[in-house]
């Protein structure tokens, strides 16, 4: 039975590491700069109850090195497991500090700046698309359209800390500039604070777009050996959402051979070498065009919908990686997992969701992403989806059309609240 450091839950919210941790009977100790976020959750409680401790850490992750040094002193953890954006750097100091098996400081401190990342692809020799840096602070506005313009149409705004497609703005019409030009300003100032502790740099990213179809490969890496455990194709929402309506995720049997030595070179140019890695790009006639390199297994339950394909659990693999450097196997049956979200016709609050009856063992399960009572609108972003329906099996085209099938017949009940009244 091993210890498990985890550092803070995909999301907020997703448990499933944790879930993982339990079934392969090992022990686990939870960090966070905020722990009342987790203990605040029903479905979180009774996991946290057995943790060995849930440790509260400074919100500034300059200061974990000694709160955790001493944990490990008390109790000793055997691997260290962060599939959270915010604290990959922490996680991968304290890692180090204590000779356990993970990636590089320096590698999760150059894949939390897409900018960086872009620079240091160049420098490999690996052909990267126009972009520009715009910094925070005082003109960040101004400079902003000055990066568009050097860009070019179509172009993408991010922050170059972000993670979830949160504040992100495509630029594709002469009028989408026209719009920036009107809320430049605020559009600079980033996305603010990203909860559990973390304020963003507010730096953005203007890169070129490109249209295409969203690929989201999920990498292993062990001493920079390397297992591509499938591709997941995204369906995209409508512009100007950024939301993610669903995907179908193909299990690597060998098809994505070219794919994969592509993907080998990207981690290889950022020193990649113990975990694992979610790679978005976007399928041109050209080949693979970088969206991004998060260094961490796939996030919003998608881990799950590999789960579902391969036949295991992928949270067990990298469990397994982190305390051996084993690599899990390549698959030997093509299967694929496909989703669908569930989205809110029109702003409200969630009054309850309908489900269709289904006894279909294709159907894997559905996942909330909202519950009654939350505020909801048509979908912005990935955090404004309601709830995922997956499915699983060997005919792509049945799986995706039993999803979306069940989406199509649930019934969203809304309460719109009342304006206000003003009396006197």
């Amino acid at each position: 039975m091993s210890h498990l450091l985890v550092i803070d839950l995909p999301g907020g919210n997703d448990s499933d590491v944790l879930q993982a941790a339990l079934a392969l009977g090992h022990r686990f100790t939870l960090a966070s700069a905020d722990p009342a976020h987790y203990r605040g959750q029903p479905e979180l409680a009774p996991l946290l109850d057995r943790a060995e401790a849930v440790l509260a850490m400074p919100a500034d992750g300059a200061g974990w090195d000694g709160p955790l040094a001493a944990a490990h002193r008390a109790n000793p953890f055997d691997a260290i497991v962060c599939l959270q954006d915010l604290r990959l750097v922490e996680s991968a100091r304290a890692a180090r500090a204590l000779g356990l098996r993970h990636i590089s400081p320096e590698t999760a401190a150059l894949c939390r700046d897409k900018a960086a990342v872009r620079a240091r692809l160049a420098e490999a020799g690996i052909a990267q698309p126009p972009h520009a840096l715009v910094e925070a602070g005082p003109g960040a506005g101004a400079r902003l359209i000055d990066a568009v313009a050097r860009v070019g149409l179509p172009a993408i705004v991010k922050p170059v800390d972000g993670f979830g497609s949160q504040h992100v703005f495509a630029l594709r019409t002469v009028a989408d500039l026209g719009i920036l030009r009107q809320l430049a300003d605020l559009v600079a100032q980033g996305p603010g604070d990203y909860g559990l502790g973390m304020a963003a740099r507010g730096a953005l990213l203007v890169e070129r777009l490109f249209d295409g179809p969203v690929l989201g490969c999920d990498v292993m890496r062990a001493g920079g050996r390397q297992v591509l455990l499938g591709v997941n194709e995204k369906i995209m929402a409508a512009p100007p959402s950024f939301a993610i309506l669903g995907g179908c995720f193909t299990a690597h049997c060998g098809q994505f051979a070219a794919l994969d030595t592509w993907l080998a070179r990207l981690l290889d140019a950022v020193g990649f070498d113990d975990g694992a890695a979610h790679v978005e790009c976007v399928m041109t006639q050209d080949g693979p065009q970088l969206v991004e390199i998060n260094p961490r297994l796939v996030g919003a339950r998608i881990a799950r919908l590999i789960g579902a394909a391969l036949g295991r659990s992928v949270h067990g693999d990298l469990i397994r990686l982190h305390l051996t450097g084993g690599l899990p196997p390549a698959a030997r049956t093509l299967r694929h997992a496909a989703t669908r979200w569930l989205i809110a016709p029109e702003q409200g609050v969630l009054a309850g969701i309908d489900w269709p009856p289904c006894t279909d063992p294709a159907l894997v399960g559905v996942v909330a992403n909202a519950h009654r009572g939350d505020p909801v609108r048509p979908a912005l972003d990935n955090a404004d989806r309601l709830a995922m329906v997956m499915t699983a099996g060997s005919d792509r085209a049945e799986i995706e059309a039993l999803a979306e099938r069940l989406v199509a017949a649930a019934h969203v009940r809304l309460r719109v609240p009342e304006p206000a009244s003003c009396i006197g």
